[in-house]
C-alpha cells in the first residue's frame, strides 16, 4: 500500500478526522486526501463521512488493502487474484531485487508441497509467501520453516483450534485417531554457503476451507471453530514469524513448546534410509533426534510419520 493511503487509512482508523485537518497533518492537498478515501472505498473500506469528517466503519475481509492494514510488522504486500503459485512469484521478485514481501493470492492453480506433492488450493484458504534476505549462514535456513510452522500453531491456537506441529513444519489438529493436516510450510532458498541471498516461505492455511473441500486428511479453521477473518490471521501469522525470526534463539523453544513429535514413535524416510525409534529432541536449526535401538541419530531432512504406539 503505498505509505501516504496507509497514513489515511490509520488516521480513519483512529476518526472521526476532517479532511483538511488530515489533509495539513500529511501535508497533501484536500484533493489528494479525498482521492485516497475514494480508492479506500473502492478497494471494499467503509469509509463514512460523519459530521464530524470521515470515519473507518469497516474493513474488507481479504485483499491487499485489508492485509496490509491489518499488519504490525514492516512488509509490501503484493495481492493477486490469482497466481499458479506465491512462491513462483516470490522467487521473481527475489530475482529483481525485492525483499521484506508478503506476496498473497486469493487462489492459486499450482501449488505443491515438500517433495513436490500437490497441495489443494481451496477457495476460502490462506496463501501466502514470504520474501526475506536474512544475514545469516545458508545452514540456519530451517529455522525460518520452524519459525513459519510455529508462527501458524500460535495464530491458529488463537482462534481456537487445537493446533501442533509435526516434525518439521506441519501444523495438525489432533484427533482420537491421529491427527488432521491443517497446514503446511514450504521453504526455498538461494545463496552461498556463509550466508543466505534470500529465502522464500510458503505458507498454505486452510482457513475458510469446508471440510467437503478438503482432502480427508485435512481440516480448516471453519471446520474446527468457524469462520475466521483471514485478513487477520495472515497478519497474526506474519507479525509471529517476524517476531521469531528477529531472535533465532527463540525458534527452537517455542517449536518445542508445541511439537506433537517429541516423545513419539516415528519413522522418517531419509535420503540415506530410514530411521526408527523415538523422536526426543529437535536441535538447531531443526534437526530432528531419534533414539533408535543402535543409539541417537540425528537426522537434518526427511519426511516423518508418527506412529502408533505398539
Amino acid at each position: 500500500m503505498q505509505e501516504t493511503r496507509r497514513r489515511v487509512l490509520a488516521a480513519l482508523a483512529d476518526g472521526p478526522v476532517a479532511g483538511p485537518a488530515l489533509a495539513d497533518d500529511l501535508g497533501v492537498s484536500r484533493a489528494a486526501v479525498w482521492n485516497h478515501v475514494e480508492a479506500l472505498r473502492a478497494e471494499g473500506f467503509g469509509v463514512e463521512d460523519t459530521g464530524d469528517g470521515y470515519e473507518l466503519v469497516a474493513v474488507p475481509e481479504y485483499g491487499g488493502a485489508a492485509v496490509a492494514h491489518a499488519l504490525g510488522a514492516d512488509y509490501d504486500v503484493a495481492f493477486h487474484d490469482e497466481l499458479p503459485s506465491t512462491n513462483a512469484r516470490a522467487r521473481d521478485l527475489a530475482a529483481e531485487g525485492a525483499t521484506d514481501t508478503l506476496v498473497v493470492a486469493a487462489r492459486q492453480t499450482g501449488g505443491r508441497g515438500r517433495l513436490d506433492r500437490e497441495w489443494a488450493s481451496p477457495e476460502g484458504g490462506i496463501y501466502a509467501s514470504l520474501l526475506v534476505r536474512p544475514d545469516v549462514p545458508a545452514t540456519h535456513a530451517p529455522a525460518y520453516t520452524l519459525a513459519a510452522a510455529v508462527a501458524v500453531a500460535d495464530a491458529a491456537r488463537s482462534a481456537g483450534v487445537d493446533a501442533g506441529i509435526k516434525w518439521p513444519n506441519d501444523v495438525l489438529v489432533p484427533t482420537d485417531d491421529g491427527a488432521r493436516k491443517l497446514c503446511g510450510v514450504l521453504t526455498e532458498m538461494e545463496g552461498e554457503a556463509d550466508r543466505v541471498s534470500w529465502l522464500v516461505v510458503g505458507i498454505g492455511v486452510n482457513a475458510n476451507v469446508a471440510r467437503e473441500d478438503l482432502p480427508e486428511t485435512a481440516t480448516s479453521v471453519l471446520a474446527e471453530t468457524g469462520p475466521v477473518e483471514r485478513r487477520a490471521l495472515l497478519a497474526e501469522v506474519v507479525d509471529r514469524f517476524a517476531d521469531l525470526t528477529a531472535d533465532l534463539d527463540a525458534v527452537l523453544p517455542a517449536w518445542r513448546d508445541r511439537a506433537l513429535t517429541l516423545g513419539r514413535e516415528v519413522r522418517v524416510e531419509t535420503p540415506g534410509g530410514t530411521v526408527e525409534g523415538t523422536a526426543t529432541d529437535v536441535e538447531f536449526p531443526g534437526t530432528l533426534v531419534v533414539e533408535t535401538a543402535d543409539g541417537p541419530v540425528r537426522v537434518t531432512a526427511g519426511d516423518c510419520e508418527h506412529l502408533r504406539p505398539r
